[in-house]
């Protein structure tokens, strides 16, 4: 077994290093999302953390880390003897993105299931990781069958496993810790709330602090048994801390005064729902009992702000996380300042006492190594695409002429709305995802067929038609079915896939005009935002002058798409046809690449293709090209005004797709816009 990393010995990371602590104290609170830029030891802190937590006393031989003093009676090892049990290392497991859910959850043998009545089971990952760390890498790409499992399981505690009447339940309660690049995709909101604390991470730009870490992981990576011995001391005294804080946990005090500054900064926030209060709390309690204090001060109601609020305000995919620190700041005054206060919380202090007491809620770390001070840093990226559209400053300049060459400063984008669906017609074998109909191992059944490999969900009905004419010669003598191999039939499913959606975008200047022009990234974002919540992959083509390019390549990442779109300036000719040959070449290297992905050609334009010889010629082909593929394509006119040349149609045509306005674009138009780009493609296929 290797020598993992000390703790003790990664350099800064205070923020980081704090939270993960805090949950070996008190795993109530929830477990932490660590964000951050890759190469920032995101993954090396998270494993050295198993090696600081106490042992964990558990039924001897029970596969699911059964407490001896309180047996899970529901255990499938059980029922359990009172026993003294025996002690083993609190086990950290690593939940790979893409893993199955039988290695998730377990997996039933249903040949012994139906054939002899057995539940004979094969515990999997969930318990495993029961009172002790579940580690999700990239949390951010797990696949969507996955992260509702992961949820299913925080929420109760326990995990399910159902096979056509087959069940099995096991307790599960894990401390979840993720890591994740933002420039690779956001979180669903959904896992992101389950997360009890959230920390930025970003590499240091103090060169004497980046030396010290290349230096001590030289030293490591030379000699790892040796450099961890090194470390021993300072890990060994952690550890102590850690039981020790944990001792004094139950009896730290939580005041009504520390109550109303918790309820009043998350009321301010304006976070959802109750969770957020709840981590506060019990996160402020853990920082006092690490300070080593008997009582939660305001110190501590602040920094368990800034480590359980930042990921719940969040109101959209491209909103930054992070607090305002000054509006935080005012709020705790407001709420604790006046003992005469309107709330008249201030009125008896009781046995809590008022706050005081130094030390606050983020006491020095131990390992000396010239970190950041004890106030957590908030990292705001430069051009990650967080921040909306809606707050770029737009240009003062006026449009150029028509088909001029000066390039026009960046237009705002107009408020978001929510779109109409856009699909790809046909089946496909894509990754999971809200958007494409596709076969699926989740959805609604539609067949049966030899299993290809292990049997992941059974067709029960085609399995017992199977075995059925075959029982006389099998010599059945009873009531149950004898079943073989041969007789498993695997269920096939239909549900949704995520696709990968192109824009191809007109920046040129017949789109310069600022009202158009805000109005079309307006409707870009909405579709980026679609896209999100649909787990596609996006893609951004701008045209413009006398050429194309990749804005930004396919990515899982809407936001930085949004970015992108945020700064797009205009101006020049329009190459209509130089974007399409650019988006080509994109999709094929995006077929090689990932074969099952279906694309879906976004084409935001007003069709009127200039520039060079026959430019309107030069459109038609290179548009025939994608028609020729069997690329589902849409274009989104963009004319305005009362006469229209009806070009960005014909150029639908060409595609063989659809067109659409701006104004049909939207979910509330009477347009049916997925009945249209799927009769358009039936049309094609006649």
């Amino acid at each position: 077994m290797s020598t993992p990393y000390p703790f003790t010995a990664v350099v800064g990371m205070d923020d980081l290093r704090l939270g993960l602590l805090l949950n070996a104290v008190s795993p109530a609170v929830g477990g932490v999302l660590v964000r951050g830029e890759k190469g920032t030891a995101k993954s090396t802190a998270v494993r050295a953390l198993s090696a600081l937590l106490p042992g964990v006393p558990v039924v001897s031989g029970c596969r699911f880390s059964c407490d001896p003093g309180a047996p899970d009676p529901a255990c499938p090892d059980g029922p359990h003897e009172a026993t003294d049990g025996v002690s083993r290392d609190a086990r950290m497991v690593e939940l790979p993105v893409g893993a199955s859910e039988d290695r998730l959850v377990g997996a039933l043998d249903i040949e012994r299931a139906l054939a002899d009545g057995v539940k004979a089971f094969e515990p999997g990952l969930l318990a495993d990781a029961h009172r002790g760390i579940l580690y999700v890498d990239e949390v951010n790409l797990l696949h969507d069958h996955l992260v509702d499992l992961l949820l299913d399981a925080a929420a109760m505690g326990a995990s399910y496993v159902e096979r056509e009447g087959v069940s099995v339940r096991h307790a599960a309660r894990f401390l979840l810790v993720g890591t994740m690049n933002p420039e690779e995709g956001e979180l669903r909101p959904q896992l992101l709330d389950r997360f009890g604390l959230t920390v930025e991470v970003a590499a240091s730009r103090d060169p004497d602090q980046r030396v010290e870490v290349v230096r001590r992981r030289l030293a490591y990576d030379d000699d790892p048994a040796g450099f961890a011995a090194r470390w021993a001391d300072e890990e060994s005294e952690l550890r102590a801390r850690i039981v020790a804080a944990r001792a004094l946990l139950p009896s730290v005090r939580l005041g009504d005064p520390a109550l109303r500054q918790i309820a009043a900064t998350c009321a301010a926030f304006e976070v959802d729902g109750m969770r957020a209060d709840i981590v506060m709390a019990r996160t402020a309690t853990a920082l006092a009992a690490w300070a080593g204090r008997p009582d939660v001060t305001a110190d501590d109601v602040r920094q368990a702000a800034l480590l359980a609020l930042p990921h719940r305000r969040r109101r959209n995919p491209f909103d930054a996380p992070g607090l305002d620190e000054d509006k935080l700041d005012d709020t705790l005054r407001e709420s604790a300042g006046d003992g005469d206060g309107h709330d008249g919380g201030d009125d008896d202090p009781g046995p809590d006492g008022p706050d005081g007491g130094g030390g606050g809620g983020l006491p020095p770390q131990r390992d000396g190594d010239g970190g950041p001070g004890d106030t957590p840093q908030q990292q705001e990226p430069a051009a990650d695409g967080s921040d909306t559209p809606a707050q770029q400053q737009p240009g003062e300049s006026a449009p150029a002429a028509p088909g001029g060459g000066g390039e026009q400063a960046a237009a705002k984008a107009a408020e978001p709305f929510r779109t109409r669906m856009l699909s790809v017609p046909g089946l496909g074998d894509g990754a999971a995802g809200r958007r494409s109909r596709a076969r699926t191992e989740h959805g609604r059944t539609t067949g049966s067929r030899r299993p290809q490999g292990a049997l992941t969900k059974l067709h029960l009905a085609a399995t017992v038609q199977a075995a059925a004419p075959h029982q006389r010669a099998r010599g059945r003598s009873g009531r149950g079915l004898v079943v073989r191999r041969d007789d498993l039939r695997q269920a096939t499913r239909e549900g949704r896939e995520g696709n990968l959606v192109l824009f191809v975008v007109d920046a040129s200047g017949s789109m310069a005009a600022r009202q158009r022009m805000s109005a079309v990234k307006g409707a870009v974002l909405s579709l980026l935002l679609d896209a999100y919540q649909r787990r596609d992959k996006v893609g951004l083509v701008t045209f413009r002058g006398k050429d194309a390019e990749i804005a930004l390549p396919p990515t899982s990442s809407v936001d930085a798409a949004a970015a992108r779109l945020d700064t797009l300036p205009t101006g020049g000719r329009t190459p209509v046809a130089a974007g399409l040959l650019k988006a080509r070449e994109v999709l094929r290297v995006e077929r090689m690449r990932d074969p099952s992905r279906r694309p879906l050609l976004v084409v935001v334009t007003d069709g009127r293709a200039t520039g060079g010889p026959d430019p309107v010629a030069l459109a038609a082909r290179a548009a025939r090209l994608h028609e020729a593929e069997g690329v589902a394509s849409v274009v989104v006119d963009c004319e305005t005004g009362p006469v229209r040349l009806g070009l960005a149609g014909e150029l639908a045509q060409q595609l063989g797709g659809t067109a659409v306005t701006l104004d049909e674009l939207r979910a509330e138009s009477i347009a049916g816009l997925v009945k249209d780009v799927q009769s358009t493609s039936s049309r094609r296929a006649a």
